[in-house]
């Protein structure tokens, strides 16, 4: 009765109950489908295509198309999708989370969806958190796809231009988060169709969904370009910081991640720099430069928060405990890191396009996702993304321990412990797996381990490219892998070792090549499956693969990832975190009763507490900060949902004219625009007429749309406003008319084209920058009892106006002045500019004919061409 009651109130067991209808019916064709030769098989896919063009949904052809993925995956793979690896299918095509335990399948799973939805040819995109397991999934899934007649792309750094575009044609793409979202953001700044790689953003399913989508969602794609900045401050800066007191030079918060100079440290500062006053306007400059030194002094730690690889300082994802290749921290923090570490300091840049993967994904049409860890952060993916999460039931049912916490006084004495219990177990065979929070905590207790004299790997940032192959042998007998927390996602660890993975490197050792390489994995495989085999029974029987968590993580999903290595498929296992009251998290965000609690118990420094108070405050203190963590995601997306309302409106207009659509329809509207807004400007309604700037109009419509105009102001003073922009306009229109007959209508099109796309791009660039300044001193406002975020939005959108207005301007002003040179030797024509005549004096303008002496002048001087720029030719 109880379960009955429980299942009518339980969303999700009620969901399950519903997509297993869909299950039996796949179950039911599988008989008819298994009798289908390769050749039938194959021809399945322009069946189901044939029954789309005829009106048919994907809702409609599902079941049949699961059945053959399934079929197929069982001839070509040697994998038969499990039932609950086909709910995961349909909650994948519906376009939800399914959140599916490690070593379930996810890999296999997406192979449903993906297969469905790639029948539609408008393309899939699968996104995995890094290039390896791109490169893994597209090679060995894109064996299934191929099979059944559909292509395979692959996305990685370090593609050309026409791989991309190859790639991105395909059926189905697979690539990294980062790599889709600087496509985009490069289609968005390409200056001739041709150049665009992406089709539509139609369907995407995205591995390890929880990292892209929430632990990476703060993080800006930006593509810059080299600002001229000196870098000589920085290093000046990284010599000065150093000397400075802590608490009596400067106060660091490390919940605030603030780091403040105190009214000594100032005073010390300006001795030192030979400055009278620090905060003087002159000196704006300098006291950033001094502030980010100090922060990246005081707050950012090697081996925690960067590594130094090969001369380059390389950020370490605090999440992950991957290094970020190719991310710069923003705003010269990266640099005065540089200056700090004594490396070469990189030039700062200039934000050209910028975009997060909150905003990039949800372009899509349709978003699913996969990971092991989603239901703790159901709430965020449904207000941001508009994601259900379902949890998907295990094939075999879960038996892992996980035990309870162990509290120690110190972190001395609680690594003490840790390297007792791997030596205690390890001495018995049982393969461990510890998991640390950071670079420079694996190798602490890595050279623990090493005193005792115990064998081990150690898997973090710095030994990335070993990352699968260590993870893949974590569950071998006597094995013990220092980890941090969720490095080698998405590698299975085999209980008794991967026979697949220890062939290969084996064969790589000898170094074989073609059909004797061939015949001697195969003859490996076998021999390394019965050892694997054997060591399988002897790790089952020791209790499977051990977990240690040697810090609980500030989110409690990290936590989790970390437990769900161990208890895959049903295999046995155990997990235990160990927590001292020096902990980051206990330190920052836990009860500071606990320590006293401790003290007044006596408690000894080696001797742990399992209590109910202590479980509870660390629980609470986790989900303080995956709430606070949650408040500034969604802080910062509310700022830049601000610029992605402007992005997307930029971006549409510059794809209409990328594409080739006729724009003399625009210029002419733009033209009677910037028309319309000169008169409001100089003749504003409202104004007695006697007081309308007339020689100011006429001044500037011969800067934009008049050039060379003979208009005076007694030919304007009767006329009304209506007659004043019609004649202002008509004027206009002749001259636009008359630049078209000259140039040539095609000619002129392109000319359109080129100085649209050059001057957005121009604008959006120095937009891109005054916003940031923007947001950088609005927090401000508050202190006027006003909301930053309104204020934000007013201020946004005036100065989106303003750069619409420029952009407006400038187009005008550029097309009835430029003029076509064809240089020596090239055929080419370039766009260029009429200088100004106030700009110096006029160059010649060379033609294709030959100007005459007596002609006049190409310059639009009115002179003859022998008294202008032909004086003296």
């Amino acid at each position: 009765m109880l379960k009955f009651l429980k299942n009518l109130f339980d969303d999700n067991a009620r969901e399950i109950k519903r997509l297993q209808r869909i299950v039996d019916d796949i179950n039911g064709l599988e008989p008819e489908i298994s009798r289908l030769t390769d050749e039938e098989l194959r021809g399945k896919t322009a069946e189901f295509k044939q029954l789309l063009a005829n009106g048919q949904t994907l809702e409609d052809i599902l079941p049949r198309a699961f059945a053959v993925v399934r079929e197929a995956s069982k001839r070509v793979l040697n994998m038969r999708h499990f039932d609950v690896q086909l709910i995961g299918g349909a909650v994948l095509h519906e376009g939800r989370i399914a959140e599916m335990k490690t070593g379930e399948g996810k890999t296999l799973v997406a192979t449903l969806p993906v297969y469905l939805n790639a029948l539609t040819g408008r393309g899939v995109h699968v996104v995995t958190v890094n290039d390896y397991l791109a490169t893994r999934d597209s090679e060995w899934m894109g064996q299934l796809y191929n099979f059944l007649g559909l292509s395979v792309g692959l996305i990685v750094h370090g593609l050309d231009w026409e791989e991309r575009r190859r790639a991105y044609n395909a059926d189905i793409t697979y690539g990294t988060n980062n790599e889709f979202g600087f496509d985009y953001l490069r289609d968005n700044m390409a200056l001739h169709p041709e150049q665009l790689v992406q089709r539509e953003l139609n369907y995407a399913i995205v591995d390890e969904v929880d990292s892209i989508l929430i632990d990476e969602a703060r993080t800006p794609l930006i593509i810059s370009g080299q600002a001229d900045k000196p870098t000589d401050l920085y290093y000046t800066m990284a010599r000065i910081v150093p000397r400075l007191t802590k608490d009596t030079d400067y106060t660091v918060d490390e919940k605030a991640h603030t780091a403040l100079l105190t009214e000594e440290g100032v005073a010390k500062v300006e001795k030192m720099l030979g400055v009278a006053n620090l905060y003087d306007d002159a000196n704006m400059e300098l006291t950033h430069h001094l502030n980010q030194a100090l922060k990246a002094h005081a707050l950012m730690k090697r081996d925690r928060d960067y590594v130094v690889k090969d001369g380059e300082v390389v950020i370490v994802d605090e999440f992950t405990g991957r290094l970020m290749f190719g991310r710069r921290y923003s705003d010269g923090l990266h640099q005065a890191i540089e200056a700090k570490e004594g490396v070469k300091i990189e030039r700062e840049s200039q934000t050209l396009a910028t975009i997060t993967f909150q905003n990039y994904f949800r372009m899509y049409k349709k978003l699913a996702g996969m990971t092991g860890t989603a239901v703790t952060e159901e709430e965020e993916f449904r207000k941001i993304y508009g994601l259900d999460v379902i949890v998907i039931p295990t094939n075999r049912p879960m038996i892992r321990q996980d035990l309870p916490d162990l509290v120690y006084k110190t972190e001395a004495a609680k690594f003490r412990a840790v390297v007792e219990d791997v030596a205690k177990r390890h001495a018995t065979g049982q393969p461990v797996l510890v998991g640390t929070i950071s670079i420079e905590k694996s190798e602490l207790v890595s050279g623990m381990l090493k005193r005792k004299g115990i064998p081990h790997q150690v898997l973090n940032a710095k030994y990335h490219e070993k990352e699968a192959e260590i993870i893949a042998q974590a569950g071998r007998l006597n094995a013990v892998t220092i980890a941090t927390n969720m490095a080698g996602r998405g590698t299975d660890i085999l209980l008794g070792g991967n026979p697949e993975a220890l062939a290969q490197a084996e064969l790589r050792k000898k170094g074989l090549t073609g059909e004797e390489a061939e015949a001697e994995y195969q003859r490996l495989l076998a021999q390394y499956k019965k050892q694997c085999e054997e060591e399988r029974e002897k790790v089952v029987a020791l209790g499977g693969l051990h977990i240690i968590g040697t810090e609980r993580h500030e989110s409690r999903r990290i936590d989790n990832q970390l437990r769900g290595r161990a208890g895959r498929q049903g295999d046995p296992g155990s997990s235990q975190f160990y927590i001292s009251l020096e902990d980051d998290l206990m330190r920052l965000f836990g009860s500071d009763n606990i320590a006293g609690l401790m003290d007044r118990l006596g408690m000894e420094e080696d001797v742990p507490i399992e209590h109910s108070l202590i479980t509870k405050s660390i629980e609470s203190a986790q989900k303080r900060v995956e709430n606070r963590n949650f408040d500034i995601r969604k802080h910062v997306l509310n700022y830049d949902d601000v610029m992605n309302q402007q992005r997307e409106l930029i971006y549409e207009q510059r794809r209409r004219v990328l594409t080739g659509e006729n724009m003399a329809e625009h210029i002419k509207d733009t033209i009677a625009t910037v028309v319309g807004r000169s008169v409001d400007m100089y003749a504003p309604e409202g104004v007695h007429q006697e007081e309308w700037d007339l020689a100011g109009l006429l001044e500037y419509a011969s800067q934009f749309y008049l050039p060379n105009h003979d208009l005076k102001v007694s030919d304007l003073e009767d006329m009304g406003r209506d007659a004043l922009k019609d004649e202002l306009l008509e004027r206009a229109l002749a001259i636009y008319k008359t630049r078209e007959e000259e140039l040539g209508a095609e000619t002129l099109r392109e000319i359109e084209r080129v100085v649209m796309l050059r001057l957005v791009d121009e604008k959006w660039m120095d937009h891109l920058d005054a916003m940031d300044q923007l947001r950088e001193g609005i927090g401000l406002r508050a202190y006027g009892q006003k909301d930053p975020l309104i204020e934000y939005k007013f201020e946004a959108y005036e100065m989106f106006n303003n750069m619409i207005a420029s952009i407006q301007e400038d187009v005008v002003r550029y097309i009835f002045r430029v003029n076509l040179v064809a240089p020596q030797p090239e055929k080419q024509r370039v766009v260029v500019e009429n200088r100004y005549q106030e700009e110096g004096p006029p160059k010649p303008v060379r033609k294709e004919q030959q100007v005459g002496r007596n002609d006049p002048c190409p310059c639009g001087s009115g002179k003859k061409y022998k008294k202008c720029c032909g004086r003296g030719a």
